[in-house]
């Protein structure tokens, strides 16, 4: 906050558009979040920590028992805990807003000449920050216990921009839950009713031919899937089919209606 009013003092108001102070607020709102990474890394080491126990699990307990077509466990296993890891570590956004809403920090920002949707920005730019660096540590400890992806330079950077875009959509979405809350602490329960379904009626872990019809049915059409499907052809060669233009077209959906009703969400709160 220091940081904005220091701005504010330093730049004639003539000298910059509506646009130039937009991007201006949302670049101090950006440090502001992820400076709350870097002076608590307990965040990275609670995305990291479940999905890590979830990797090794599955990979040493039930992988022996699950049947996967010509593709190792392992290799089938890494995309879901990818897509896994970036629905989890979303709902971090959703508790930044909530705190910010319920602590007074808004209304501290309200005597601020600044665009009140910069938090908001601010909050889902940390959340690819923090995602991308468990993405790493998800990719190295994969690799430490047997995954061989035979992906090229280019499908790697496919996988890193539809797990950016994924990441950030569900970002979006986990404000407006974060915005509909009560309380901080319904945040959390919130956002695990709203995920954990999606994330584990998928093909994540297993394969979605062998599930019920209607399970099945949902597994298949929904998003999560998509993009696992999506990132697991482009790591291990498994059939890519339509998975990586529905896994964007879910994506941009998503950020689409998010975003502007996030935005009014959001000065909704601010105003009253």
């Amino acid at each position: 906050m220091a940081d904005t009013a220091e701005l504010t003092r330093n730049v004639k108001p003539e000298t910059k558009s509506k646009f130039g102070w937009f991007v201006s607020d949302s670049l101090v709102l950006i440090e502001r979040s992820i400076k709350h990474i870097t002076k608590n890394p307990d965040q990275l080491l609670s995305v990291a920590f479940q999905p890590i126990m979830f990797m090794l699990l599955f990979r040493y307990v039930f992988g022996g028992a699950i049947a996967t077509g010509g593709t190792s466990y392992v290799n089938y296993l890494v995309a879901g805990i990818l897509v896994q890891t970036a629905a989890f570590g979303s709902t971090y956004t959703a508790i930044g807003v909530s705190t910010d809403l319920h602590r007074g920090i808004i209304d501290r920002f309200k005597s601020l000449p600044m665009n009140s949707s910069a938090v908001l920005i601010g909050h889902t730019v940390a959340d690819l920050v923090r995602n991308t660096v468990s993405s790493i540590i998800m990719i190295l400890v994969g690799l430490a216990v047997g995954f061989r992806p035979t992906a090229t330079f280019v499908e790697w950077l496919m996988v890193i921009g539809i797990l950016l875009l994924f990441t950030f959509a569900f970002s979006w979405l986990s404000a407006i839950l974060g915005l509909f809350a009560k309380s901080i602490e319904a945040v959390q329960w919130i956002s695990f009713v709203f995920i954990f379904p999606l994330t584990f009626a998928s093909s994540a872990y297993v394969p979605t031919k062998d599930m019920p019809t209607p399970l099945r049915i949902f597994a298949e059409n929904q998003p999560v899937t998509q993009v696992i499907e999506a990132i697991r052809a482009l790591l291990v060669g498994t059939p890519m089919g339509h998975h990586a233009l529905y896994a964007v077209l879910w994506s941009l959906g998503i950020l689409i209606i998010s975003i502007p009703f996030a935005t009014y969400l959001f000065r909704r709160h601010s105003t009253r």
